[in-house]
């Protein structure tokens, strides 16, 4: 859901994963055509990125449990 969002309106997504300031950034970026593709190519990697943390974060502390 957070790709599609991502390509769709790419500065919504640096607010769903809490970094506003990105996201407004992101919103100037996208202001242009030109600049949507790089908007929409940054919130995709970043949405990646946020994934892989939490399950990084996920696998720590499943690990510190044991």
């Amino acid at each position: 859901m957070r790709i599609l969002l991502a390509i769709l309106l790419p500065f919504v997504v640096f607010f769903t994963i809490g970094r506003p300031i990105q996201g407004v950034l992101c919103l100037i970026l996208q202001i242009t055509l030109i600049g949507w593709i790089p908007a929409a190519l940054w919130a995709i990697y970043c949405v990646s990125q946020y994934d892989t943390d939490k399950k990084i974060k996920a696998a720590v502390g499943a690990k510190s449990d044991d």
